[in-house]
């Protein structure tokens, strides 16, 4: 268990061992949303199946992801300050729990054919709902252990959350998702319910199990998880925090290290954000993947990222979290020069040509096999890559400001995500190639390792 003693920050921890598995879990509460429907299996079936026409489904799709970015940029900041200054972080996390629940709750109802806007809307609200919970949650963690177990427990609970959410997407591609063809599950059973697979009901119904699965397991975090006390009023609580922003804002020309790690932050975070949101649309429109090998692709990858938090929480916790985040963004560069340098018949852009053959089965050509050894890549680095930013921060300041500054730490990774999934867009409208649209996450992944480099750690050390 992560040990809760030599805290060197402004004062001693309070949290028990309850408190903490309270925190951690939610991550795993929270991880289904983001496995499930947003990478493996909603999304692809919105660019695949929902329209006839998947490249006008992908654009849109990454269309929302934009527009749900820019909203979480805005308004981020603000709620981490008036969070500072009103105290408890629970009711904010309750508030947007219900708008979450409830978006994820009407998913069921996209049948194909069906007005792609109501979706649409609905992932909005689940995805802003989701970031601002999400705010309120990382500015509890520099409260619960020293600052050098920080990264430990940081990639702890980001692990645990990969584990949750691989443990949804099993039951998923085990249980309920169906080839349309034979109707069958991946073990050769009927899905359960009776869920249909040519009316998407084994892709649908995993907004209703996200909503679900959020609403039990971030119960622990509520009952054991301590808070901070209540602070000012809620209308003198955003006054003052509007006017705290205001100087957070000004001060960032005095802690030029803190302003670099959240610009460096800011532009990889949009790579990643890139990859987690396009990886498997991609693949779906590249390989003509359906839910299984979608899911099957997912669980191989949520296997490994375990395995890769727990390891980059023994390196977080050695030699510090901008080494972690460095070798993580590397390996996230390689992968991604890989993905897109990959077809039919070749990969590493014809370097390497690969037979055209397919033996039959799930991922049956080459170019398919090594889509997925690329894939092992991401799964192992993009947890380490976000789960030792935040500790990066928690690292790098005081308890007293850890919400405005997590606030912007939330506006550093979504400030300019809408700039990947819009280049994105741009490159895959233009030229009709959505392997032109993947290039330009090289861009981001690249920019963002070079101005980390030049970073100090902690982020506040002159």
């Amino acid at each position: 268990m992560l040990n809760r003693i030599d805290w060197t920050g402004t004062q001693p921890p309070k949290a028990t061992e309850k408190g903490i598995w309270g925190w951690m879990f939610f991550d795993w509460a929270a991880q289904p949303f983001f496995t499930v429907v947003t990478t493996f299996i909603f999304g692809p079936y919105f660019v695949s199946r929902l329209t006839d026409d998947p490249v006008s489904a992908q654009t849109t799709w990454s269309n929302m992801a934009t527009i749900s970015s820019v909203i979480i940029a805005l308004l981020s900041p603000v709620l981490g300050s008036i969070a500072d200054q009103s105290g408890a972080r629970k009711p904010w996390i309750g508030f947007f729990a219900i708008i979450k629940i409830a978006s994820l709750f009407c998913l069921w109802f996209a049948a194909p054919g069906s007005p792609v806007l109501y979706p649409v809307i609905f992932m909005i609200l689940a995805s802003v709902s989701a970031e601002f919970s999400i705010v309120f949650n990382d500015s509890m963690m520099p409260r619960l252990v020293a600052k050098h177990e920080v990264g430990k427990l940081s990639n702890t609970a980001w692990g645990l959350g990969y584990l949750g959410g691989m443990i949804v997407l099993i039951a998923v591609v085990t249980l309920l998702a169906a080839s349309p063809e034979s109707g069958k599950t991946v073990l050769g059973l009927d899905p359960l319910f009776g869920l249909d697979p040519k009316t998407g009901q084994d892709a649908r119904v995993t907004g209703p199990i996200s909503a679900v699965w959020y609403l039990i397991f971030i119960l622990p975090m509520f009952i054991f998880t301590p808070d901070v006390g209540r602070g000012l009023p809620f209308g003198a609580a955003i006054r003052a925090g509007l006017r705290e922003l205001r100087n957070t804002l000004g001060e960032l020309r005095e802690r030029r290290g803190i302003l670099r790690f959240l610009i460096a932050r800011m532009i990889y975070q949009d790579g990643v954000n890139g990859l987690l949101i396009l990886g498997g649309v991609f693949a779906a429109g590249m390989f003509g993947w359906a839910t299984i090998e979608i899911g099957l692709y997912g669980i191989i990858l949520n296997v490994v990222a375990i395995f890769g938090c727990l390891i980059a929480g023994r390196i977080d916790r050695g030699v510090g979290s901008k080494v972690t985040v460095v070798i993580s963004l590397t390996m996230l560069l390689l992968a991604t020069i890989g993905i897109i340098s990959t077809g039919p018949g070749y990969t590493l852009f014809g370097l390497m040509p690969l037979p055209t053959t397919d033996s039959g089965g799930l991922f049956g050509t080459a170019a398919e096999k090594a889509y997925i050894l690329y894939g092992l890549l991401i799964g192992l680095a993009f947890g380490p890559v976000q789960a030792s930013s935040r500790s990066y921060l928690a690292r790098s300041v005081s308890l007293e400001e850890a919400g405005r500054y997590f606030g912007l730490y939330a506006l550093s990774g979504r400030a300019t995500s809408f700039m990947a999934t819009l280049l994105f867009s741009l490159a895959t409208y233009i030229s009709g190639s959505p392997r032109l649209g993947m290039a330009t996450l090289v861009l981001f992944l690249a920019g963002g390792l070079v101005l980390l480099i030049r970073t100090p750690y902690p982020a506040d050390r002159t």
